[in-house]
């Protein structure tokens, strides 16, 4: 095709004589390539290139077949001013690829004495390196710091404790406490103390039924609703069972006999739901006979699955000592006192928490909590409210407070709780507005940290008017709680008897003061801490190793 096309144009060359140049010029360019190939090859390549070399002589086969399909020009001029070619092949680059070594080649190399070495050498270095970051790994498990085993915390440790002696009086009766309980819930309470409620005659034992509800305060129904709504919300409940509440003997004069009663009435409310049973006078009634069978009936039977029922005691007019032992010697979970209350001298709060702080998770602590009053009737003056709030939150053991406590509720004011503030005059519903966001911060703080909930106690300071402690717990946030509730400013020079891994730091950060001109999160100088009149501080610093 090719020649008779070449014909036409006049080139002068025959089919035969173009197809005998066109086979020897292609000899003649596979001579030169196998040549060229020949030196380059080697012995990891000869197998690639003879590969190669048969795919390009196939081609060369293939196009000797049919010549015709070459392009081609000619050397010299076609008829018409057109040029004659001549044929183009196209010789492969010299490249040279790597393919690798063949399995027979690495199994000769493998054998060497160099590689056995290498190899060795490099097993040596990885076990030696694995060993070495296990060395390592026991090392820092060894020299961390361990953590402190936590301590034993029932729920009456957890959260703070509300009495309310007058449900009337709280919110209307049983129907409405039921509805009070998200309240409760916000202010992070963790134990409602009710009553007592039951039927008697003040000062008359034989009418004595503490198995009944006084009509006047609702019934049983009633109070199985707020059972049931405030053990959803994560509220316990206790109920005081004080025989003669309304008379002068808590007791009556009768105690065994009295006694038998209580226990009998422990166990029947036990077992429609009540958490727990309040007494009063525990130094006397510890005292006598039945006082071991009454505990049996509140605290027996405890297994790990069941909810703890827990056993509160009141005690009055004894010293720090005194309640040690009582502690120790009753039995009970939890014993309220008024020590807060009749000691008004920061070395005689200090010396009682020096006394009582080993066993703050039987302790509980209030300012007219046991004696069923308020904590405005002793805090009086201006902020002291909110000073003893924040003293009670971050002492060691629980605080308990009276219905009205959160808001600042004046005695004089009063018996009724203030739900609405809005419906207060403007001072005063500021005031227990602002009462009340306090009482919730700080709430809030003692149930996150653990130094507050449950830490170790160092006295730091105290005077006849102001006091200093330290809260710890392991490695968690540490606490200063300092609070001065006198009429003049003072100084607080801070002294912490040397412990093993307890220091003071220079500086501590203000976490919540009273005074408005402190700053919140401002640094401030433990060398000595200046506080103005009824001013309260807490202030916060990390744990270092």
């Amino acid at each position: 095709m090719i020649g008779s096309f070449l014909c036409r144009r006049g080139l002068g060359l025959s089919k035969s004589t173009y197809a005998a140049a066109f086979r020897q010029t292609v000899q003649t360019e596979s001579h030169i390539y196998n040549k060229r190939r020949r030196t380059i090859c080697s012995s990891y390549q000869c197998k690639k290139m003879n590969k190669d070399t048969e795919i390009d002589m196939e081609e060369v086969k293939l196009n000797e077949v049919d010549p015709e399909k070459q392009p081609m020009t000619g050397d010299g001029q076609a008829a018409g001013n057109e040029k004659n070619g001549s044929v183009k092949l196209k010789v492969p680059e010299d490249e040279v690829t790597f393919t690798g070594l063949s399995k027979e080649e690495l199994l000769r190399v493998a054998g060497t004495p160099g590689w056995v070495r290498t190899r060795w050498v490099l097993l040596v270095l990885f076990w030696l390196g694995w060993v070495g970051m296990l060395a390592g790994a026991i090392v820092i498990i060894v020299q961390a710091p361990r953590c402190k085993p936590i301590p034993e915390m029932n729920w009456w440790n957890e959260g703070p404790l509300y009495q309310i002696d007058d449900l009337d009086a709280f919110c209307g009766g049983m129907e409405g406490l039921k509805e009070k309980l998200d309240d409760m819930t916000q202010l992070k309470v963790k134990g409602l103390v009710l009553g007592p409620f039951h039927r008697v005659q003040k000062d008359k034992p034989a009418t004595l039924n503490l198995e009944l509800i006084d009509p006047s305060f609702g019934s049983l129904d009633k109070l199985k609703e707020v059972l049931e709504r405030a053990h959803k919300k994560g509220i316990s409940v206790v109920l005081d069972l004080t025989p003669n509440y309304m008379g002068s003997a808590p007791w009556f004069e009768n105690d065994d006999e009295i006694m038998e009663k209580v226990k009998s009435a422990a166990e029947y409310w036990l077992k429609r739901g009540v958490d727990g049973i309040k007494l009063p006078d525990l130094s006397r009634v510890s005292n006598s006979t039945e006082w071991p069978k009454l505990r049996a009936a509140v605290q027996g039977n405890r297994t790990e699955d069941a909810k703890i029922r827990g056993l509160m005691g009141v005690v009055q007019g004894a010293s720090a000592s005194e309640v040690s032992q009582l502690i120790n010697a009753s039995g009970v979970d939890l014993v309220l006192s008024d020590l807060l209350s009749s000691n008004n001298g920061g070395a005689e709060r200090i010396r009682a928490m020096d006394v009582l702080h080993s066993q703050q998770r039987s302790l509980g602590w209030g300012l007219g909590a046991s004696s069923g009053v308020r904590l405005s009737s002793q805090a009086k003056a201006a902020g002291l409210i909110r000073l003893y709030q924040l003293l009670l939150f971050t002492m060691p053991g629980t605080p308990v407070f009276t219905y009205g406590d959160e808001i600042g509720l004046q005695a004089g004011n009063g018996t009724k709780m203030v739900w609405n503030l809005e419906s207060e005059s403007e001072a005063n519903g500021t005031e227990y507005a602002e009462v009340r966001k306090w009482f919730k911060s700080l709430s809030d703080l003692r149930g996150k940290e653990r130094s507050l909930l449950h830490g170790d106690y160092y006295s730091l300071y105290s005077s006849p008017s102001s006091l200093a402690f330290l809260r710890v717990w392991d490695q968690s946030e540490r606490y200063i709680t300092a609070v001065n509730w006198g009429d003049k400013a003072e100084t607080l020079k801070l002294s912490l008897t040397p412990t093993e891994g307890v220091e003071l730091p220079e500086t501590a950060k203000v976490k919540i003061t009273t005074d408005e001109n402190q700053e919140i999160d401002s640094s401030i100088s433990l060398d000595k801490i200046t506080l103005g009149p009824r001013q309260a501080l807490l202030l916060q610093f990390p744990y270092t190793a």
